[in-house]
Order: structure tokens, then C-alpha cells, then sequence
């Protein structure tokens, strides 16, 4: 639905004046004393959008972002605002990483265009490739996971890592078949490091994790489930795909990493810069050696919110404090896109309250 309302600007950022918000809103946000409507357009299409739109918002420790998809109910969009409020409201964490290292997330392009992104990745020597997109094929997957594995075999050599996410595309048994030609495929840096989701149910994902070689990621089991630590508990899963926002915020989400036991890859829910740096944050406050993370993914817009974006050098992001570019408000979002935002925001506020 995010592509129904195309940003006449690469970014766009309109103020909502808090004041003006319903008293249950208000209450919501207290403590938030600036918020915003932003619009970014996407250079690829990315999980089924080339838009995206959220909000921003200003509380005692900083900017934070709250964009949930469209597709998500104000039930599930609520715990994105309440993750937002208390990232800015709520003490920074010590950090162990002055930089925290990240994969480049290849989207659903021709091969050529893949190895393309690895050469222009910043250093990356870990990939993420999208896979079983609808109306993709197999062999396409295929095709595109080995001319990442060779571009990275090329440029990085044994440090390469080859990661793939199929969004749980898959049943069991189509699971186990693309899992072993994926890893075949990717021989050339000696295999699939883990495949992300490859299954929706709990259930399949240990049948899938008894039935290869190849490690298991939970995404959506974890940051969509009733019970975050469910997958743990069947051992379904030997990774933590750990999304700040969907869990609610920097402090809860670690706190389920680190009751999960698995090991944790902090990633993008596909947010801005100010997004993306509260990510990166969480990521730099885990003690110890990092898996690459998630968070490469800036590129994938057209411009961004603030005036020097993210960007990856040697295959890492630095830990930095971020502000939106006030001038982006001489390109406001659409009036309607704004509206709609002031009424979602009307409906999670109203769940968080009926929460406390």
C-alpha cells in the first residue's frame, strides 16, 4: 500500500503539531516534544514497496522512527511506537563497538546487478540475498546467489560469508531442496552461512533445522510472534534476526536476544538513517564478537533524512548521533499520506493505552 502515495520529492518531512492530537495521543506522547510524517522513494523494490513513509520523533535521548508497513494492524503497528518512545526517552546504553560491522543486502535484481552491489557494498564481506520473491524463480534465486558468492570470493576471499532470506516462502519439503542448491551454489566462499526463515510455522522450521546442514535464522517467528522465545524453545532456530522497532524498542529488543540464547544479528526494518543508527546502537551495546548486521540498507533510497546518511565504510557503520535535515519541510509528504499517518498514530495510542 506504501506505493499508493509516491513522494513528489526523494524525501519529504512534514511536522504534526502534538498540541493539536487527540488527549489519549497526547498522553501516549509524553515526553516527545517533536514529531514528524517522513517519505523517502527507493531506488529497488523491496519487499514489495518502492516508498516508504513513518514517523519521527524527539524525546530527552534523541530522534527515533516508528514506521510500521502498511500491512501491519494497529495492534502490531502500536508496539513500533511504543519501541520509538522509549528509544527517545529512555538513557543511552553502554556501548562495546565504536562500529559495527554489516552485510550488503542484495535485493531481487539480475545477477549482474548483484555482483554489482557487492562491488559497491563499502567492504561488506558478508551478503544477504532475497530470495523466493512471488513470480521469481527457483534458478533465478539460484543464479543470483552464486554471482554473489563468486563476486565475494573475488573481492574478500576467505573472509566471505554468503547469508540468504526467503521471508518464509517455503513448506518443508521446498525448504530442504532450495536450502542444499543454495548452498551448492554458494560453494565458492564454502556455503550458506544460515538461511533466514525459510518456513512461517515454528514446527517446519525444525523440521527444516533436523533435515540440513545449514544453520537457521528466526525473523519473523521472533519479531511477529505472541512469544518472542517460543522458537527458542523448540529449537527451531541456531540465530536471532533481532528487528529494534517490531520489538519494541532498543532495551526490549536485546532483552529478548539475550533470553533467546541464540546468537543475535541485529537488522533493518528497512527505516531511515535515524532508524538505522538507533539499530546500529543496539548492535555496538552487545559485548563481544558481532555477526554482521543487517543495517546496509540506506542504499536502498533515493536520498534520506538527515544531511550526511549512513554509509558503510569497510564493510561497518559507525556508532553516531543523527538529527533530520529541517529543510526537507520546504518538501512536505502529501496532505492525504499525512492525514492517514495522524489517524494510525490516533489507533496505536489508543492500544497502548488500553495496554497500561
Amino acid at each position: 500500500m506504501d506505493a499508493m502515495f509516491r513522494p513528489r520529492h526523494s524525501a519529504c518531512l512534514s511536522r504534526i503539531d502534538i498540541p493539536t492530537l487527540p488527549s489519549h495521543v497526547r498522553a501516549v506522547l509524553e515526553g516527545i516534544d517533536e514529531l514528524f510524517v517522513y517519505e523517502l522513494a527507493m531506488n529497488v523494490r523491496f519487499r514489495q514497496v518502492k516508498s516508504r513513509n513513518g514517523l519521527l520523533l524527539r524525546g530527552k535521548y534523541g530522534w527515533a522512527e516508528a514506521a510500521p508497513f502498511w500491512d501491519y494492524d494497529p495492534v502490531e503497528s502500536a508496539t513500533w511506537l511504543e519501541g520509538a518512545i522509549d528509544t527517545a526517552l529512555s538513557p543511552r546504553l553502554r556501548l562495546y563497538h565504536d562500529t559495527v560491522p554489516v552485510n550488503v543486502t542484495i535485493p531481487v535484481v539480475s545477477p549482474d546487478a548483484a555482483r554489482e552491489r557487492v562491488m559497491r557494498s563499502g567492504g561488506c564481506t558478508t551478503a544477504k540475498v532475497k530470495v523466493a520473491d512471488p513470480g521469481v524463480s527457483l534458478d533465478d534465486d539460484v543464479e543470483r546467489v552464486r554471482a554473489v558468492a563468486h563476486a565475494l570470493a573475488h573481492t574478500v576471499g576467505k573472509a566471505a560469508r554468503v547469508r540468504i532470506d526467503a521471508n518464509a516462502a517455503w513448506n518443508v519439503e521446498e525448504a530442504i531442496r532450495a536450502i542444499e542448491l543454495f548452498d551448492e551454489a554458494a560453494s565458492t566462499v564454502g556455503g550458506i552461512e544460515y538461511v533466514e526463515q525459510p518456513c512461517a510455522s515454528i514446527d517446519e522450521l525444525v523440521h527444516v533445522r533436523h533435515a540440513v546442514r545449514v544453520p537457521i535464522a528466526a525473523d519473523e517467528s521472533i519479531r511477529r510472534a505472541c512469544d518472542p522465545l517460543e522458537v527458542a524453545r523448540a529449537g527451531a532456530a541456531d540465530i536471532a534476526i533481532i528487528k529494534i522497532a517490531p520489538l519494541g524498542g532498543v532495551r526490549k529488543a536485546l532483552q529478548i536476544a539475550e533470553e533467546t540464547g541464540l546468537q543475535p544479528v541485529i537488522s533493518s526494518a528497512l527505516e531511515s538513517s535515524i532508524g538505522i543508527q538507533s539499530a546500529v546502537r543496539a548492535a555496538a551495546s552487545i559485548p563481544g564478537e558481532l555477526l554482521a548486521c543487517g543495517l546496509a540498507t540506506a542504499s536502498f533510497f533515493t536520498s534520506d533524512l538527515v544531511a550526511e546518511p549512513v554509509r558503510v565504510e569497510a564493510g561497518a557503520l559507525p556508532v553516531r548521533d543523527l538529527a533530520p535535515d529541517m529543510r526537507l519541510l520546504a518538501s512536505p509528504v502529501d496532505e492525504a499520506l499525512r492525514i492517514r499517518w495522524v489517524q494510525r498514530l490516533s489507533a496505536m495510542a489508543l492500544h497502548l493505552q488500553e495496554q497500561q
